[in-house]
């Protein structure tokens, strides 16, 4: 059977081969009889899948033994309130990019531990709603002295905007990083916390891969239920209960892809398949992106038939379905045309979404 160009913001396109190597794995992992599904956590088999993917994991980041890798389900979403279950406490502040959609809302869940907490939490920056859409500027941000830490979002896949370099802040920097992890250079090392969805860039969904300094995790509020206290993973390695095992075998494979695709050619994959892209939305006045040139971003490209032609919209979407190239639409929140072509993704498919975009230019245009 072929398989479609997923185009997908999330769940998203898996390596093709980290696909074929589960499924040879799905019903007995490499000869012990049993599926990683079946596995206990804490037996001998399961523990070198969870210890190996923790490795490259950090080997890919950079990172040194005073981080620990965390494996939290509840996805992104979860990680907007335990952020600021753990370390917004009484009269403390903590800094806000408001960006986008996912930033909105990790804001929102801080906003609302503050409230509880009588903290506060400041909006160094805002431009949720500017169109077109993009990031905030260098000299936008406005930091609070002495926070408890800083959060921003480096790039928003509705606003298919990104952020080119990340700013430095004067506290504690975390960072959503689920929807760019691991595609462009980044030194994370200067991060106190950085955590992703993983089914965008790391694997399958149900679980956020988070990155944090230990020395960092350990200043988290005491009082909170213990599942929602960082120390609770890293101090356990994320054994306290039963984690994802499944999901954390795929995330561990697909980061030995990432490996040997080699991270350089990587970075330079994922820049040339966007520009493909971009070149044709900018070849003609038929096609509008609606993102700022300079914040562009290379994961998720968005863009609009001139007009905001809804009608001629639906239609390329509905005929690019028909030629194998799936999840093209909008964000429900937004509407338009998004291709999310994250490391995985293929040249191929690119390059057919290309060929596609220009014929239906010719004949639509």
């Amino acid at each position: 059977m072929a398989r479609a160009y997923n185009f997908s913001a999330g769940p998203a396109v898996l390596p093709l081969e980290v696909l074929q190597d589960a499924q040879k794995d799905l019903v007995d992992y490499k000869g012990c009889g049993m599926s990683v599904m079946e596995m206990s956590h804490r037996g001998k088999d399961y523990d070198v899948i969870h210890q190996e993917a923790i490795a490259t994991y950090k080997e890919l980041c950079g990172l040194n033994d005073d981080w620990s890798v965390c494996f939290i389900q509840g996805g992104a979403s979860m990680q907007f309130a335990m952020i600021a279950m753990n370390f917004l406490t009484k009269g403390a502040v903590a800094d806000y990019g408001k960006q986008g959609t996912w930033s909105a809302k990790a804001l929102k869940e801080a906003q609302l531990v503050a409230k509880l907490r009588g903290a506060t939490v400041n909006v160094a920056a805002d431009c949720q709603k500017d169109i077109p859409t993009r990031m905030p500027k260098a000299d936008e941000w406005k930091w609070t002295p002495g926070a408890a830490y800083s959060h921003i979002c480096s790039n928003e896949t509705i606003a298919g905007a990104e952020l080119k370099e990340l700013p430095q802040t004067g506290s504690p920097l975390i960072v959503d990083m689920s929807s760019d992890i691991l595609s462009c250079p980044r030194d994370y090392s200067k991060l106190d916390m950085f955590y992703a969805g993983a089914q965008k860039n790391l694997g399958p969904s149900g679980m956020a891969v988070v990155a944090i300094k230990k020395e960092f995790a350990a200043k988290g509020a005491a009082e909170i239920p213990t599942m929602l206290k960082y120390t609770t993973y890293t101090e356990e390695n994320s054994l306290y209960n039963t984690p994802p095992t499944w999901g954390i075998y795929i995330f561990g494979e697909t980061m030995k892809w990432v490996k040997k695709m080699g991270k350089e050619n990587l970075f330079k994959l994922n820049a040339e398949k966007a520009q493909k892209i971009y070149d044709v939305i900018d070849s003609s006045d038929f096609w509008t992106g609606t993102a700022l040139k300079e914040f562009r971003s290379n994961m998720n490209v968005t863009w609009r038939i001139q007009g905001n032609n809804e009608e001629l919209e639906k239609k390329f979407i509905d005929e690019a379905k028909k030629l194998g190239m799936s999840s093209l639409k909008g964000h429900r929140s937004v509407g338009g045309l998004r291709a999310s072509i994250y490391n995985a993704f293929p040249m191929e498919g690119v390059d057919a979404l290309v060929s596609f975009m220009k014929d239906f230019e010719k004949k639509n245009g």
